[in-house]
């Protein structure tokens, strides 16, 4: 077994290592990605990430997500609408939820920080969303920004799906102790390895093994040392090698837990 410090001594030869490995990339944005989705996947096979979540973040967004899931063994998709395009409704939503490829309702949640849609509109579209997952019997993805207190109530008014994870984790203990006393599953992005990350970094070592997931969210928040750079679901392993840090495992014993509560929560 290779610990994450015997990944950092190992330098080059540590992408070797990680490589052997098999990981999911439990959220990305294939259609948004400038490179190729053939040379993305491509990319991503060669650095051990077998299987890809391909996230929508609009009516559009989400069909775009459904088409490339469907070129791709090993890559399926989500349908929703991001807090951000919540002023536009979910009119046609539902309709996409019966794709084969789809494995769950979002990414959809509240974003106090940008307010791109008003907030009373944000919270109708989100508890929307969550009825859906409910109906639907699918996974639900949330993306919560600057607005933990009024997720939860959302969520704890509409019935949180027992299926549900919170994409990006930002928070710090309080939050991921009240997300997961919910049963959510917390799934951290290349933010933990940032230096100024001392609070995710906290959380992610009180979230029990079974409740872990890693992902890029690329093209955004490319993990350390690619920081600054366009984020691929090549680096993925990464995020894994801080995450097994923080939970004081192996990284080989990171990419089996995190692989296994993919299933649990997606489905094979």
């Amino acid at each position: 077994m290779t610990t994450p410090e015997e990944i950092d001594a190992a330098g080059v030869d540590g992408w070797s290592i990680l490589s052997r490995l098999r990981w999911f990339d439990n959220h990305c944005h294939l259609t948004t990605i400038k490179q190729d989705a053939v040379a993305t996947v491509e990319a991503a096979a060669a650095a051990g990430v077998a299987r890809l979540l391909t996230v929508g973040c609009d009516l559009e967004d989400s069909r775009r997500a459904i088409a490339t899931a469907a070129l791709f063994d090993g890559v399926q998709a989500t349908a929703g609408v991001h807090p951000h395009d919540a002023k536009d409704g979910i009119d046609g939503l539902e309709d996409l939820l019966e794709d084969v490829n789809v494995v769950a309702v979002g990414e959809c949640g509240l974003d106090y920080h940008y307010d791109n849609s008003p907030r009373v509109t944000q919270r109708e579209v989100f508890a929307q969303q969550i009825e859906l997952a409910h109906r639907h019997d699918l996974a639900l993805v949330i993306h919560s920004r600057d607005a933990w207190d009024d997720t939860f109530a959302v969520l704890d008014d509409c019935g949180m799906p027992p299926r549900t994870v919170f994409h990006c984790f930002s928070g710090g203990p309080a939050e991921a102790e009240a997300s997961l006393a919910r049963g959510a599953y917390l799934s951290f992005s290349g933010i933990i390895t940032f230096k100024t990350a001392g609070d995710l970094r906290e959380a992610a070592r009180l979230t029990p093994g079974d409740r872990v997931l890693i992902e890029t969210d690329a093209p955004f928040l490319a993990p350390v040392p690619y920081r600054g750079r366009a984020n691929q679901p090549a680096f993925v392993p990464f995020v894994g090698v801080e995450v097994a840090r923080q939970q004081k495992i192996s990284v080989e014993n990171l990419a089996l837990l995190t692989w296994e509560n993919g299933r649990n929560l997606y489905g094979e």
